[in-house]
């Protein structure tokens, strides 16, 4: 029973390992696209889309399994970081519009904070569900 629950708990920060290696990876193409004069919206789309494709990408890659047996449904994982990204998305999206005084990277950092909540709670859910 404890080795099954130390397996869960490694698979647990293999998807965090995984989730902030795509926040590392949007924030760095928001930051470029941003000063390649891409508006705030534009840029944010194009980052969020192109750092879920790549973690998408990682996770069929990666090895989640524990014993030769699938410890989470891979799409149930792909659903949670698809509706991250939306969440995501309509956060920022409500945050610049709302508060045109909020710097962009500010606002990228607060609806990502919330929706890696988010994720984790998903991943939690799914995980360890019976």
């Amino acid at each position: 029973m404890a080795d099954s629950s130390s397996n869960r708990i490694l698979l647990f920060l293999r998807f965090i390992a995984l989730l902030l290696l795509g926040l590392m990876i949007d924030a760095l193409l928001f930051h470029l696209l941003l000063n390649a004069a891409f508006g705030p919206l534009l840029a944010r789309t194009l980052s969020l889309l192109a750092a879920l494709a790549i973690t998408l990408a990682l996770l069929h890659r990666i090895d989640l399994k524990a014993r030769n047996r699938l410890s989470t449904e891979r799409p149930g994982l792909a659903a949670i970081l698809i509706i991250a990204a939306i969440l995501n998305q309509g956060l920022y999206a409500t945050l610049v519009t709302a508060l045109p005084s909020l710097q962009p990277l500010a606002a990228m950092a607060l609806a990502s904070t919330a929706t890696l909540c988010f994720a984790i709670f998903g991943y939690l859910r799914l995980a360890f569900r019976k």
